[in-house]
């Protein structure tokens, strides 16, 4: 019996060979910023290159047939750079920030319901014009609005227009070692500046400036919505995870309970994921074969799949992950209606690639990310996983086609988690086992109760077993992440550990499928690079020592650092606040390994708000002070200032020759202004946190 053939990958799918040149091209753009004249000339230049090539006489085609394939790959890189400079809403002459500057007042149209939050609310906006003098220009670009908690606030609609005078603030970073990019992710989202609004700061004005579609998309979500809070029940996390579950709306979800269904592996449940486009596109498929008049037309069952599909999609606010999965089942849908199959490699790299020309900023999506890798897992390992025991019993089976499911997606996942979230759920397949099914069922009573919610009877019982299921699995859910082992927590990563660890599961999966030994060989040296790597970043750890004054508004939070041990000094709240110490703390001791929270650190000694760490000398100061005269200045490194103490720096400089100021961000910024101004004065070296981040010092 002869061989079958090994034929690669970028053979069957001959489109992921157009797809890795356009990821180039995108990445070049983003960090080196092209000017676009250089991405157009090289199109230009190598597609003329390109047709030339195809009026060769055919022997110097066979002999140079690699340069044309150079030549489409050079001509996609640039291609990938000019898409990506086309998207950065910042490079058109319209766009606000090349002609706004502080003083000037600006319209915006509201592009979303606002939002609560704890004390304000929020909205995204879409500027019209900028006035300056009386003369107003017509602009473009997006804005964050935070409204601050008052009777005027609640009234404002999508499509309502209104005039700002508060001065704009560019997003920044926290500064907090190992902290999330919220500047770079706001830029992805073509976003760059945010205000804070009191009633003064804003008016109201006349008309509004509506989109009929998705104005009807907004409505549609409030009727579902208003569906699921009237027959769910009145228990939050019921009614959250519901509310997420079906059509991703998360501001009801609760933090903690978000966090457990983190820790246990199933957050995609909550997270609208192509899981559930998938659930929703099966249920499709079988409904419209079913219904006389339709089942007999591939083509009307393809329309109306569609268009359900996207209108779905569009509902839920249509995230990467979602819009991915819909471009993905559009190209199956398209295949069946014409009847031809297709490798699904190339189904894959296809709606990558079209997603990427029309957004390039997905490709640095988490959610994009993680659900090309989770499709991809789950086509190259679930079968061989499966094929390695044969269960008999159809029940037990069909337990195992899950577990080999489960585990495929996590395989090529988990090192991209690890890098993101610092921590590997111990009981994923435990969790998933029990709560996929189970939400999916919880999604269809969901259809179904919002379809047929108009009949009181059915709205009432529906709602019920909704609630009765949704409890279930929270309390499943729950249950598990009480367990000590539940999560990993805290696993140390970087970009080139990330590598490593993928190029070690990706030969050793090849070698166990290939039994090739240079496959194995592969693997081994990925493993030892990524021992390696650890090896150097533990032995840089044992000899750290840092001085960190983070960034947490309206808060005292600083850590003294020897080797894997710290000392925390702050407000005591950030240590029992979840929400704050999770968002704020818990990423610095992460990515800088530090295990041990202790109340005294040897290096570290203290008498009232002087502190000597080795050889530095710092003062904190929290609350006012009486100014002695001195015979001479008393030599510190630093002085950190916290919580609006009433003081002014001339009165310190009498008493302290200090290197660095530090101005917390428990600090008023209107005092803050006026120590800066008082430091210039005295060409003093001062960090503003609120403005500059968070301020780390080695020793």
């Amino acid at each position: 019996m002869s061989k079958p053939l090994d034929i690669p990958i970028w053979k069957t799918a001959p489109v992921l060979r157009l797809l890795l040149p356009l990821t180039a091209g995108i990445i070049l753009q983003w960090y080196l910023q092209v000017p676009i004249l250089f991405s157009f000339t090289g199109i230009i230049c190598f597609s003329a290159a390109f047709i030339v090539f195809s009026f060769l006489p055919i022997a110097e085609k066979f002999k140079l047939h690699f340069l044309q394939g150079i030549l489409l790959q050079l001509i996609l890189i640039a291609f990938g750079m000019l898409v990506t400079w086309n998207k950065d809403v910042r490079h058109p002459d319209k766009w606000y920030g090349n002609h706004y500057k502080e003083g000037d007042l600006i319209v915006v149209t509201i592009k979303e319901p606002l939002v609560e939050k704890t004390k304000s609310y929020k909205a995204e906006v879409c500027i019209e014009q900028v006035i300056k003098n009386d003369t107003a220009f017509a602009c473009e670009g997006k804005l964050l609005l935070y409204f601050s908690k008052d009777s005027l606030s609640p009234g404002l609609e999508y499509g309502d227009r209104i005039l700002i005078s508060k001065k704009l603030i560019a997003i920044k970073n926290s500064g907090n070692p190992g902290a999330f990019n919220y500047e770079r992710y706001a830029a992805f989202q073509q976003t760059f500046h945010n205000v804070f609004l009191k009633p003064s700061d804003w008016i109201k004005l006349d008309g509004k400036n509506v989109n009929q579609f998705q104005q009807f998309l907004y409505a549609t979500r409030e009727k579902i919505l208003a569906s699921l809070q009237k027959n769910i029940g009145s228990s939050k996390d019921e009614l959250g995870i519901a509310e997420a579950l079906l059509i991703g709306y998360t501001n009801d979800l609760d933090k903690d309970l978000v966090q457990a269904y983190s820790n246990t592996g199933v957050v995609h449940i909550i997270a609208i994921s192509g899981m559930h486009l998938g659930l929703i596109y099966g249920m499709l498929i079988w409904l419209f074969a079913r219904v006389p008049g339709i089942k007999r037309s591939k083509a009307a069952q393809a329309v109306l799949i569609l268009s359900c599909l996207w209108l779905f999609s569009l509902l839920t606010g249509g995230s990467a992950s979602v819009i991915r999965s819909a471009v993905m089942f559009s190209f199956i849908t398209v295949g069946r209606m014409f009847f031809k199959e297709s490798s699904i490699y190339s189904s894959l790299a296809a709606s990558a690639f079209v997603m990427l020309c029309y957004n390039p900023y997905y490709l640095w999506d988490v959610g994009f990310q993680l659900s090309y890798l989770a499709v991809v897992g789950i086509v190259v390992f679930q079968q061989p996983i499966y094929n390695l025991i044969y269960v008999k019993n159809p029940y037990l089976d069909f337990v195992w086609k899950a577990t080999a499911l489960t585990t495929a997606a996590q395989l090529l996942t988990f090192p991209v988690c690890i890098y993101y979230f610092h921590q590997f759920p111990l009981l994923f397949l435990i969790t998933n086992l029990i709560a996929v099914p189970l939400s999916t069922v919880i999604l269809y009573a969901e259809i179904f109760l919002v379809i047929f919610s108009f009949i009181p009877a059915i709205g009432i019982y529906a709602g019920k077993a909704a609630a009765w299921l949704l409890w279930l699995m929270n309390k499943f859910i729950l249950g598990i992440n009480e367990l000590p082992f539940a999560v990993w927590d805290k696993i140390p990563a970087t970009v080139f550990t990330t590598w490593l660890l993928y190029g070690t599961v990706i030969f050793t999966a090849a070698w166990l499928m290939k039994k090739k030994s240079k496959l194995l060989q592969g693997a081994l040296a990925c493993l030892a690079g990524f021992i390696l790597l650890h090896g150097i970043i533990n032995w840089q750890v044992k000899s750290q020592q840092k001085i960190i004054v983070y960034n947490v508004p309206q808060h005292q939070a600083i850590d003294f650092v020897d080797g894997s041990n710290y000392r925390f000094v702050g407000d005591s709240i950030l240590l029992v606040d979840g929400i704050l110490q999770n968002f704020h703390l818990k990423p610095g001791p992460t990515a800088l390994q530090l295990n041990n929270r202790v109340d005294t650190v040897t290096a570290v000694f203290q008498q009232d708000r002087f502190y000597q760490f080795g050889n530095k000398k710092i003062i904190v100061i929290d609350k006012p002070l009486v100014f002695e005269t001195t015979a001479a200045r008393i030599d510190v490194d630093m002085i950190v200032i916290s919580k609006n103490p009433k003081l002014y720096i001339h009165q310190l400089a009498n008493v302290f020759n200090c290197k660095q100021f530090v101005f917390d961000a428990s600090n008023s910024l209107w005092k803050i202004e006026n120590w800066k101004q008082d430091c210039d004065k005295l060409n003093l070296r001062y960090h503003s946190i609120p403005e500059q981040g968070a301020f780390v010092t080695d020793l």
